[in-house]
């Protein structure tokens, strides 16, 4: 048999008559006409229609299948037909796989560098394969707060890989610089808080930290400035107050010495 009928890839493929028509309707396959005017699919079509119901497999929704493989086929030259590429399902994402290149189809965003592969270089097979699971960040973060007690060093390379997974992770960011920081590595210290403040924002715990380095190296103003911004998005954080008085009455700011040192007695209380 050398093409197929709906009702060959309803029963092959377990595809709905609705999903098999979106995707004619899409473009994604260019089935030929029969008696009646009833389609006829090629073995390629099918290769396609393969991959978008391993994608319903996964769960991917109908709509984001069919807007995903539309955008796909206009990003792609006229040549280079979708069986040269392998389509994954990341989560409830459609992804576009050419070797270790990923490029995402639903929004045209290249995760990778995309390569297409021409016509004619090799066999080419759109499969589905479920994406490797995405590392989790809080899995890392909370190993490394296991480790912590045991081994300061897995620790960190625990909470590395929260980063690596997601660099906004505000409390891998601050676990990681206070491990350097105990661990005389300052100035790596410093670039991992002022890289989660960038990341993240104002982390009230990550300015505090950062204050804490800045004050042990004798920055006192700069300190002060870290602390002053954790209290401006915790305005109850007892330890910024109590360190800001401290410092100010360094600096010979009493009066600032005296509110903060007030503020800290308070929240304590």
């Amino acid at each position: 048999m050398t093409d197929f009928g709906v009702r060959d890839v309803e029963r092959t493929l377990g595809l709905s008559r609705s999903v098999i028509q979106a995707l004619v309707r899409g473009g994604f396959v260019t089935p030929a006409r029969g008696p009646r005017n009833a389609y006829r699919f090629s073995f390629r079509d099918l290769i396609v229609l393969k991959a978008a119901r391993e994608l319903t497999l996964a769960r991917v929704p109908p709509r984001r299948i069919t807007q995903a493989l539309r955008r796909l086929r206009r990003h792609l030259p006229a040549d280079v037909p979708l069986s040269g590429l392998r389509i994954l399902a990341d989560g409830d994402r459609v992804v576009v796989k050419e070797g270790a290149r990923r490029w995402r189809a639903d929004s045209g965003q290249y995760l990778l560098d995309f390569d297409v592969c021409p016509a004619g270089s090799g066999v080419a097979v759109v499969a589905y394969q479920r994406a490797e699971p995405r590392v989790s960040a809080d899995a890392c973060f909370d190993e490394g707060c296991r480790l912590e007690a045991s081994d300061a060093e897995a620790a960190r390379a625990a909470y590395e890989r929260a980063l690596a997974a997601d660099p906004a992770h505000a409390p891998s960011a601050a676990n990681l610089g206070r491990l350097l920081h105990l661990g005389g590595k300052l100035d790596a210290a410093e670039r991992v808080y002022r890289a989660g403040i960038a990341r993240c924002g104002p982390e009230p715990l990550l300015l505090f930290n950062l204050g804490v380095l800045l004050e042990e190296q004798g920055r006192y103003e700069e300190a002060c400035a870290a602390y002053e911004g954790s209290i401006a998005v915790q305005p109850d954080f007892a330890d910024s107050h109590y360190n800001l008085g401290l410092l100010y009455e360094i600096l010979g700011d009493r009066r600032k010495a005296l509110r903060h040192l007030k503020r800290y007695r308070q929240l304590v209380r």
